[in-house]
């Protein structure tokens, strides 16, 4: 019984990464871009969470200096949107989520100083070798470079944020982080929009189509995909999850080429050195599970 439910879970854990993937699609086929999209998705992804803690009667209270964290771990969740959508909109897809694979070398630099533990020398090493990966990646497809740019801080927010949460997940429900998080990240794009004088009739006046893509981002790509990837981790190895994870822009990459068409072709040099990150992101996760073991 144990081996079918953690291969229920297993499953379940690609189908989410499989969404987690198809995010990035989501983001080019929506006419509205950066921090307009943001603000559609956080604000429709807290309603939808909201609704779904009330319909299961979860108390979602917190104390004022709880809030206060999870407020601003919202701001720093609606820069890491607004620098990934920008990135897809003056790369592509492809670019953007190739970058994306630096995750793991920016969170062996990031945990040791948060959680004050010393580097590792292999998380070094693979590190290097990603950023030289990086550099032929530039070289090659050099006029993606200010996507490139935008979608590693989006990255580097990224993990910030996820190291941030990592302790607050230890003290409250995971849903009730998310929805804090996703109204706070929605207060603060509201300001920056204001001030941008971007709320116009024609900000509030979508095509049929981009409320479908709207709908299906925030429902199925954002509250639910996180709610769900919570209970998978409570089955599965931190080592299973990580590798999982990592297929994210394999499968990206693959949806946006067949969904999206020849604007997401690369050169071949870009899909070899891709591999080459990928491939040094999963060497990472084994060689710490052997020294774990050791």
């Amino acid at each position: 019984m144990q081996s079918d439910n953690n291969l229920k879970s297993y499953l379940n854990l690609h189908l989410i990464v499989f969404i987690w993937g198809f995010t990035a699609v989501l983001g080019e086929l929506i006419s509205i871009r950066d921090a307009s999209l943001v603000w559609y998705r956080m604000l429709l992804a807290g309603i939808f969470l909201l609704a779904y803690l009330l319909l299961t009667k979860r108390k979602f209270l917190l104390p004022a200096k709880a809030t206060l964290q999870l407020v601003f771990v919202g701001l720093l969740i609606a820069i890491h949107w607004i620098f990934f959508f920008r990135a897809i909109d003056i790369s592509n897809v492809s670019v953007t989520l190739a970058m994306f694979s630096t995750g793991a070398f920016f969170a062996s630099i990031l945990e040791p100083i948060f959680y004050n533990r010393k580097m590792l020398w292999y998380e070094i090493l693979f590190g290097l070798i990603i950023i030289a990966c990086l550099c032929v990646i530039m070289n090659v497809e050099v006029k993606y470079l200010e996507g490139m740019v935008c979608a590693l801080f989006s990255v580097f927010m990224g993990v910030v944020f996820t190291i941030f949460n990592g302790k607050l997940t230890n003290q409250h429900d995971a849903a009730v982080i998310s929805l804090y998080e996703f109204f706070a990240g929605f207060f603060f794009v509201s300001l920056y929009l204001i001030y941008d004088g971007r709320f116009t009739l024609e900000f509030f006046e979508l095509s049929g189509k981009d409320w479908l893509y709207l709908f299906v981002l925030s429902s199925v790509c954002t509250a639910y995909a996180f709610t769900a990837s919570v209970g998978v981790m409570r089955k599965l190895s931190p080592y299973t999850v990580m590798l999982t994870t990592n297929l994210e822009p394999v499968y990206g990459i693959f949806l946006a080429y067949f969904i999206i068409g020849d604007s997401e072709q690369m050169s071949v040099p870009f899909y070899v050195v891709s591999v080459v990150i990928l491939a040094t992101v999963i060497a990472n996760g084994v060689v710490k599970q052997y020294y774990s073991k050791e």
